[in-house]
C-alpha cells in the first residue's frame, strides 16, 4: 500500500488562531492548575480551536439528542481507513477492536488480560509517567530498559538493554508484558521498521506480550513514517491501543481503540463486557468525525508544528544555549536537557518560580529524566516565544 504523507491543506494554521486572553477562558486543567501569570506549556492539551467537522459531528448530536450509549464499528471503520490512508496499512481488523474509555485506561485493561499481580512490566524510561503510576497501582512492577544513544539521532531503544529487561522479566517462568510507547513520549523518537521488528521478534523469543501506546500516531514531523506495531512481522499477538484524542485536542471526550493481532484476537475477547461502558458516545461521534473528515486540519496543524520546532530551536539557540534540545520527529512535545544549566535535578521548579513558565519536570519520566524538562509547543509562535524569554531570565 501506498502512503499519503502530511502535505499543505490549504486550511489556516490552528496554533495561529486563538489568542491567550481567549484560551484563559477555558476551565480544563491546562489553564486551572496554575494563577494567570504562569504561562502553561506543560500537560498535554493544544492551543487550537476544535476542527469544523468536528464541532458539526457534535453540535448535530445534541441538537438530535442522540447522547445516550455507544454502540456500532463506525469508529474503528474511520480509524482502519486513515490508517490505510496516512500509513499504508490495510491490516486494521474492526473484528479485532474494542472501544475503551482512553488510551491509558485501556493499556490496563489490555495488562490485565496477559499478566497478572506481580507480574512485570518493561518500559523505556524516559517515558510518560503515568505508565509508572498505573501499573504500579494495578500490583505489577516496573523493569525499566532505558533508551539509549542512537548515533546522530537522539534517545532510540537499545535491543541490548532491552532483552536484559526481558530476561530479568520473565525470571522463574513469570508472565511479563512491555509497554511500547510509540511514538515515544517525550523524545518524540519515532521507531523504525526495522526497529519495531527486531523488538516483536526479542518479545516473541522471551514470552513477552507487547501493548503499545500509539496515541500520537498521526502528529509526525513532515517526511517521517509512522509504522504502526500491529503492521509488522513477528507482532502477531501484539495489542495496540490509538486514540483521535492528541491529533485533534480531544481529551475531554473520552474514546479510543484498542486493537488486537491475528494471535491476540482471543485475549481481546476476554474483555470484560463493562470496559465498554466507559467511553462517551459523543467521544466516539467526535474521534471518527475527526478520522474520517479531520485530515486537512490535521495537516495544517502538522505544518504549524514543524514551524513551531524550528522556531523553538532557534529561540533556545539565541536565548539558552546551554539546552540541549533534538527536535522530535513526532508529537508537539520538546525533550530538554537543562542539565547544563546548574538547575539541580528539577528545572522545572525554577522555571516556574522564576519565570512564571509551567513545564513538565523530568524526574516522573524515570531513569534519564533528571535535569530535563518537557515542553508542549502546540501553541501560538507568540507564546512559545515569549516562554523561552522567560525561561532564559530564570537563570540570568
Amino acid at each position: 500500500m501506498t502512503r499519503n504523507p502530511h502535505a499543505p491543506s490549504g486550511e489556516p494554521n490552528p496554533l495561529r488562531a486563538l489568542t491567550l486572553d481567549r484560551l484563559r477562558c477555558r476551565t480544563s486543567m491546562k489553564w486551572r492548575t496554575y494563577p494567570e501569570d504562569v504561562l502553561p506549556l506543560w500537560v498535554a492539551e493544544m492551543d487550537v480551536p476544535l476542527a469544523e467537522p468536528v464541532v458539526r459531528a457534535l453540535t448535530d448530536a445534541l441538537a438530535l439528542g442522540d447522547t445516550g450509549y455507544p454502540a456500532g464499528s463506525a469508529y474503528a471503520r474511520a480509524l482502519g481507513a486513515f490508517a490505510e490512508m496516512r500509513w499504508g496499512w490495510d491490516g486494521l481488523a474492526v473484528e479485532r477492536s474494542a472501544i475503551v474509555p482512553d488510551v491509558m485506561l485501556g493499556v490496563v485493561e489490555m495488562l490485565r488480560l496477559v499478566t497478572g499481580p506481580g507480574d512485570a512490566v518493561v518500559v523505556n524510561p524516559p517515558v510518560y509517567p503515568p505508565f509508572y503510576q498505573f501499573v504500579e497501582h494495578m500490583d505489577r512492577r516496573i523493569v525499566e530498559a532505558p533508551l539509549g544513544a542512537g548515533e546522530g539521532e537522539g534517545l532510540r531503544i537499545d535491543l541490548g538493554v532491552l532483552e536484559e529487561a526481558f530476561q530479568q522479566a520473565v525470571v522463574g517462568g513469570a508472565r511479563a508484558a512491555y509497554l511500547l510507547c510509540s511514538p515515544h513520549n517525550p523524545t518524540g523518537t519515532v521507531h523504525t521498521a526495522a526497529e519495531l521488528s527486531a523488538l516483536a521478534a526479542l518479545a516473541e523469543r522471551y514470552g513477552v506480550r507487547v501493548v503499545a501506546d500509539e496515541i500520537h500516531a498521526p502528529v509526525v514531523a513532515g517526511g517521517t513514517d509512522f509504522v504502526p506495531y500491529l503492521s509488522v512481522p513477528g507482532a502477531e499477538r501484539g495489542l495496540s491501543l490509538m486514540s483521535a484524542s492528541k491529533a485533534w485536542n480531544l481529551a475531554g471526550l473520552k474514546a479510543a481503540l484498542a486493537l488486537a493481532g491475528p494471535g491476540a484476537a482471543a485475549d481481546l475477547a476476554r474483555l470484560p463486557e463493562e470496559v465498554s461502558h466507559g467511553p462517551s458516545h459523543l467521544g466516539v461521534i467526535a474521534h471518527t468525525a475527526a478520522l474520517r473528515d479531520g485530515t486537512a486540519w490535521l495537516d495544517a496543524l502538522l505544518t504549524g508544528l514543524d514551524d513551531n520546532r524550528r522556531l523553538l530551536a532557534a529561540l533556545l539557540a539565541e536565548e539558552l544555549p546551554e539546552v540541549r534540545y533534538r527536535p522530535g520527529r513526532a508529537t508537539y512535545l520538546a525533550w530538554l536537557d537543562c542539565r547544563a544549566l546548574g538547575l539541580g535535578d528539577d528545572p522545572a521548579e525554577v522555571f516556574l518560580e522564576r519565570g512564571r513558565v509551567a513545564l513538565s519536570s523530568g524526574i516522573p519520566f524515570g531513569t534519564g529524566g533528571a535535569g530535563h524538562v518537557r515542553l508542549n509547543l502546540a501553541t501560538s509562535p507568540e507564546v512559545l516565544g515569549e516562554a523561552v524569554r522567560r525561561m532564559a531570565s530564570a537563570v540570568r
